[in-house]
């Protein structure tokens, strides 16, 4: 499928990207980031405008991130309902709410981009708990130009070199989640100590 789909990027190029994004953000598997590496190269080299790349993939991740959203906000609440039936359940997901509460942004806007394959459950969990909307889009635009900008601009600067590409994105985001782990862990740590001590 990913063949056919960068053989189409030439001519069909908008729609496909609109359409990956989109369903992408529903957790349906597609190769969006390598259709956005692909897409920077393509308008290296005229066959495709990349703006109008950009613009069409960040509508469709867009897109897809509202309708994952609604899609758990009418219907997620029932089923939090019934998994909180048990009284340590209940207490996870009351945990959940307050954090998506608390960190809703940080985890919106780095689920877009920094740990992508989270977005789709972000975008239902978000939805479930009824994080407010406002927070949500903002935050969610955010993440996702960045992912657009971020993957269609190396995609053209690796222009004919999309495997190089690909593996500076992944060796930078790895370097950037590790960061972030050791930090996690030392904020975590502090605070396994603080509780000891009071």
């Amino acid at each position: 499928m990913t063949d056919w789909l960068l053989a189409l990027l030439p001519t069909q190029g908008l729609w496909v990207l609109a359409v990956a994004t989109f369903l992408s953000c529903l957790a349906v598997p597609m190769p969006s980031s390598l259709l956005l590496l692909a897409a920077g190269g393509f308008a290296a080299t005229g066959d495709i405008g990349l703006w109008q790349a950009m613009a069409a993939a960040l509508a469709g991740a867009v897109a897809g991130d509202q309708a994952g959203y609604l899609v758990a906000r009418s219907g997620g609440p029932a089923l939090l309902a019934r998994l909180a039936d048990r009284p340590a359940r209940r207490r996870l997901l009351d945990r959940a709410r307050g954090l998506m509460l608390r960190r809703g942004i940080a985890a919106v806007f780095l689920s877009r981009w920094l740990v992508s394959p989270a977005g789709p459950w972000v975008n239902f969990a978000a939805g479930a708990a009824r994080y407010p909307w406002r927070r949500f889009t903002a935050s969610g635009i955010a993440g996702e130009a960045v992912w657009v900008l971020g993957y269609t601009g190396l995609g053209r600067v690796f222009v004919g070199n999309l495997a190089a590409a690909e593996d500076l994105i992944g060796s930078a985001l790895g370097m950037v989640a590790g960061v972030a782990a050791m930090v996690a862990a030392a904020l975590w740590l502090k605070g396994v100590l603080g509780e000891d001590h009071a």
